[in-house]
């Protein structure tokens, strides 16, 4: 397959790298089926078909994901190897079949194997290679454009959940998983082989679509210094900064944090008695609060140092726990979504934004890598504990209580984490 073309797939009037930020916001919303906000709707269906406990299914959870987030490291390098083009149509393909087969779940070894195909394939692959594709793209209007790519997150996980529980509650878990293997193939996969192309240089564009005064005359001594230079860092230099530590245990923290909660929020809110129909709400909630926010959050960040942006979002997460511990009444757990909603929106954006600011394009899909393995890692580390504390303390207040730990620290991480210098060969 060829990776690259001479030319871009069709003509336009405008920048195309805005329909590489549309195409990439398509793969976003495709790494739903592999997404915790997705499969947490299956997770009653299978307790009540197969008489397993909620912390078995969780055990099973977060072991696959866990085996999931060891591979992200090697997939961040075939994005490098191989470009975004090809390891979208693999990985669209790849998904593909893994939602067949979780459609033919039968016991605990398929269900693990179902879980680790969807996790790295969904969560982790479908999530890094458009993360990694929009920056090669744009540089001093990234921020902007991985805003409007994040449209596609947040349309997932605001259609998915009811989605998902209308289809399971017409025909079955299943035939849900069914259905998401047919749009793969059917809409993504073909999107991304004809559409994509890896960088603007392959097309003869430059990125923000701005060409560069001395690309007129190279030989010209009098040239301007080119607008949008950058220093990039190989993951072996990346490795050796502080700043690389510090933002990986940053990004750990959201994704232990948020993933249990989802998980577990239909069982948590009916220990409050609240409905699992306004705990569905929440999560669209969520998601639809965080659209708007996203929109906001990308330019600030074009403005605003991202480790300040960072520290604002774990205060944000203390907050929102703090008020899902108090909600016994549906109007303070819709309180709870708009909190949760704003403080993802500036997460979604920041997470994957400061890893091209501070080191670079031309390593970034090894540097995401290495970042979306700690991600997945949080995630398959999320449900458990929480797992672990219904089955024995009968509800859920101790370990969010513990859980409020984990954003003081990524506060104070974020907030000591600064932009690294490399020093002159």
């Amino acid at each position: 397959m060829n990776t690259s073309g001479s030319s871009a797939p069709f003509k336009t009037n405008f920048y195309y790298g805005w329909v590489i930020v549309f195409i990439a916001g398509m793969g976003v919303f495709f790494s739903g089926p592999g997404q915790t906000y997705s499969v947490s709707v299956f997770i009653d269906s299978y307790i009540k078909d197969f008489g397993w406990s909620r912390s078995h299914v969780s055990a099973v959870y977060s072991l696959a994901t866990l085996a999931a987030g060891i591979c992200m490291f090697f997939v961040g390098r075939f994005v490098d190897k191989w470009g975004q083009r090809k390891m979208s149509v693999i990985v669209g393909i790849g998904l593909a079949l893994a939602s067949f087969w979780n459609s033919m779940v039968v016991n605990t070894a398929m269900l693990f194997i179902g879980f680790f195909l969807i996790r790295v394939l969904g969560q982790g692959s479908m999530s890094l290679i458009p993360n990694t594709l929009v920056p090669q793209w744009f540089i001093t209007k990234r921020g902007k454009a991985m805003s409007l790519m994040a449209i596609g997150g947040f349309a997932s996980s605001a259609a998915l959940p009811p989605l998902n529980a209308w289809l399971v509650a017409t025909w079955g878990w299943s035939f849900s998983w069914k259905v998401w293997g047919v749009l793969l193939l059917v809409v993504f996969v073909p999107l991304a082989y004809f559409l994509i192309r890896n960088k603007p240089e392959d097309i003869g564009e430059y990125p923000d679509g701005v060409k560069p005064d001395w690309a007129n005359d190279p030989a010209d001594p009098n040239r301007t210094i080119k607008p949008f230079e950058e220093v990039n860092w190989t993951v072996q230099e990346a490795v050796k900064t502080r700043a690389y530590w510090l933002l990986l245990f940053c990004v750990g923290i959201p994704s232990l944090v948020n993933t249990g909660l989802t998980f577990h929020l239909i069982s948590i809110f009916k220990t409050n008695g609240i409905s699992p129909a306004i705990a569905a709400l929440v999560l669209s909630l969520m998601a639809l609060i965080g659209f708007p926010v996203t929109l906001i959050a990308g330019p600030l960040l074009d403005r605003v140092k991202v480790q300040y942006v960072l520290a604002g979002i774990f205060t944000g997460e203390i907050i929102f726990i703090l008020v899902l511990l108090a909600a016994d009444q549906t109007a303070i757990a819709i309180a709870f979504g708009v909190l949760w909603g704003i403080s993802g929106g500036f997460e979604r954006i920041t997470l994957n934004y400061v890893w091209p600011s501070f080191f670079g394009r031309k390593s970034l899909g090894s540097i995401k890598g290495s970042a979306m393995t700690v991600t997945v890692l949080g995630s398959a580390l999320g449900p458990l504990p929480f797992g672990l504390a219904y089955d024995y303390f009968g509800g859920y207040e101790e370990i969010l209580l513990m859980s409020i730990v984990l954003p003081v620290l990524g506060m104070i991480a974020s907030l000591l984490a600064k932009k690294p210098v490399k020093e002159a060969a």
